[in-house]
């Protein structure tokens, strides 16, 4: 996410639709794409052909179409459960073909710079770990927390649980589609990574080593995990994409602006699902 907004935003030129949402634009499915922030949706908005604002409560969608294609913005909010519950409200009054959960994140992997952009493979829920028993004044030691699945059934810390973060595969039709559209991205690399999601903010560089060592995550963000739970709950096929705005493992320094080319990435991703709907 970026802690930044920005200035003349688009909402005031939008028409505001609230309650029960309008009788579809078009028979066919939309494609729900995904923000958290101002900063992360509001390019993607203006990309948008006759976009029209929709409220439900604090979560805003707007919809519209791209080559004539129905398409909805969705501003999640910042963090898992403003996420999941974004997600939930989408695919209850929008039923999407698809959902695209983008924006920016912090680097795990020091080979990855500002501007390189991680296509999900994958999304973990780094939130989640039981701390063992310590005794009092014994302190508090994370590096050696046991990741929890809350997925699984029964007790999280039986001694059958699994001992490992939830983990959501992305689809691999919409995989597909973004890797074949990567050497159109001209302000970094686009990879394969797998993206770590929580309500932490993560700047302890063990930690941050650790996570990438023994999980594999390329970044960490707040949302991806919490969407991508729900969408595989509800079969709604889902993929994550997030541009680093920072790294620390490698002292690449926060750039504002990073935001705007992710979501420039997203939008020839999203004409290349489109075309591929065509078909």
């Amino acid at each position: 996410m970026l802690w930044r907004r920005c200035a003349g935003s688009v909402i005031g030129l939008l028409i505001v639709v609230t309650g029960t949402p309008a009788a579809a634009q078009t028979e066919r499915p939309p494609v729900l794409v995904q923000g958290a922030m101002t900063s992360e949706t509001e390019h993607l908005v203006t990309l948008l052909e006759s976009p029209r604002l929709e409220q439900a409560g604090n979560w805003s969608f707007w919809r519209g179409t791209i080559d004539g294609y129905p398409v909805i913005v969705s501003k999640t909010n910042k963090g898992m459960s403003n996420a999941a519950a974004a997600t939930a409200l989408g695919i209850e009054r929008f039923h999407p073909v698809a959902i695209f959960n983008q924006g920016t994140a912090g680097g795990h992997d020091p080979e990855l710079h500002v501007y390189d952009i991680v296509i999900g493979t994958a999304s973990l829920n780094v939130g989640a770990f039981r701390a063992m028993f310590r005794k009092q004044g014994d302190g508090s030691r994370p590096l050696e927390w046991v990741p929890l699945d809350l997925l699984a059934e029964g007790s999280a810390i039986s001694a059958n649980a699994p001992h490992r973060p939830a983990r959501f595969d992305a689809d691999t039709a919409l995989l597909n589609v973004a890797r074949q559209v990567r050497t159109n991205y001209g302000r970094g690399r686009v990879v394969d990574g797998i993206i770590g999601s929580s309500d932490m903010w993560i700047d302890e560089l063990d930690r941050v080593a650790q996570f990438h060592s023994d999980f594999g995550t390329s970044v960490e963000e707040m949302e991806t995990a919490s969407a991508a739970q729900v969408a595989s709950a509800m079969h709604v096929p889902f993929l994550g994409i997030r541009v680093l705005s920072d790294n620390i493992t490698n002292a690449s320094t926060y750039d504002a602006k990073a935001g705007e080319a992710c979501q420039d990435f997203v939008f020839t991703v999203l004409k290349a699902y489109i075309a591929s709907q065509a078909h």
